[in-house]
């Protein structure tokens, strides 16, 4: 039995996040359940990342990426006429719309770099404390690993394998249904502009990302009728009339489904406590936000940051650290939930549908 300092359960950008940093001082597995990174929605990142990657020590190597610059917010929402927000003002620049698949990867890759063990494809089997330490097997497709690890981190998504494992569960406060394809734009237009159209139903998104190629999403309340609709394998793109502005942009920008769209569930919820005595969560694990925000991946990459720092003080001696997490991670989801409340309760021409009734 192997062992070794911090095992990270999830390789997402919250995992990476966390592995990156933890690598120079502690001895880390990150472990991940799928070999190759996947297609997902969720592609925005906003100006205030640059920051992060700057204390990571990666924004030079970020920019040279080159995603898609993010330059505007265009919505219809609380009216009939479009209002656009713009980053002109941002201290920080410009936001980023990413190749997700490609940005994983990177991270990953990183991880790698600075000394992080990668074990994939591999799943938690069996975790359990055992003086100060833990038991850690993992599941592979060969035989099964077993550690012993001085610190735990889950970072395994809205799933939360590991608190899972520890008998705990999120406290869900709000959830969505939300049909998602990726495409390309056979004519130039849109590209550095994020646009948000309500619906009598719940409301549509689309974003361009690298390669000329765009991301179009619907979310709505998993038992309203619309939501078996638009889950079939062209529904999101019969439903479109519903939000004409939108079915403006893309006609002019005339976008072109790679596939048929997939469906998954968001949601805004929080695992009390995000940490206790030899672990925490971190990521999508502790704290989820309703896609609205658009601040997933900036709460994975700020967690992945704070849960590597808590871990690192912890197993060098500071008891405090991991009740300063969870205090940080409770404050962040009480700010975002005030404003969320706020920007739903702006939306008020369908007070009688029952989407928009039960957000206000």
């Amino acid at each position: 039995m192997r062992e070794v300092d911090v095992v990270i359960v999830g390789a997402g950008p919250a995992g990476a996040a966390t592995a990156i940093n933890l690598a120079p001082f502690q001895r880390v597995v990150l472990v991940e359940r799928r070999a190759e990174v996947v297609p997902r929605v969720g592609e925005s990142l906003v100006p205030a990342a640059r920051r992060l990657f700057a204390d990571m020590g990666l924004l030079d190597r970020f920019l040279a990426e080159q995603h898609e610059p993010w330059y505007c917010n265009r919505s219809v929402w609380g009216r009939e006429e479009p209002e656009e927000k713009d980053f002109l003002r941002d201290p920080d620049g410009p936001g980023w719309h990413l190749d997700r698949r490609r940005f994983e990867s990177w991270l990953r890759a990183i991880a790698i770099e600075r000394g992080v063990e990668l074990l994939t494809p591999a799943t938690l089997d069996h975790l359990e404390a055992r003086d100060k330490k833990w038991s850690v097997r993992l599941k592979t497709d060969d035989a099964p690993v077993e550690l012993t690890a001085r610190f735990i981190i889950d970072a395994g998504g809205q799933s939360a394998p590991a608190a899972r494992k520890l008998g705990l569960r999120s406290t869900v406060h709000q959830s969505l249904v939300c049909c998602w394809m990726y495409g390309r734009d056979q004519a130039i237009g849109g590209r550095g502009l994020t646009y948000v159209e309500a619906v009598r139903d719940g409301w549509f998104y689309t974003a361009p990302v690298p390669e000329e190629r765009r991301v179009l999403a619907f979310h709505t309340d998993a038992d309203l009728p619309l939501a078996r609709a638009i889950s079939k394998p062209d529904g999101l793109l019969e439903w479109l009339e519903a939000a004409r502005g939108l079915a403006s942009l893309l006609a002019e920008v005339g976008f072109v489904p790679d596939g048929e769209s997939k469906v998954t569930s968001v949601r805004s919820a929080l695992l009390d406590p995000p940490a206790g005595e030899g672990w925490l969560a971190t990521g999508d694990a502790a704290i989820s936000f309703d896609p609205l925000a658009s601040q997933g991946l900036f709460n994975a990459l700020f967690t992945g940051l704070a849960a590597a720092e808590a871990a690192d003080s912890y197993l060098r001696g500071d008891g405090r650290s991991l009740m300063q997490y969870q205090q940080t991670i409770r404050s962040i989801f009480d700010a975002y939930r005030i404003r969320l409340e706020a920007v739903y309760a702006a939306e008020k021409r369908w007070p009688e549908a029952p989407f928009w009734r039960r957000r206000n």
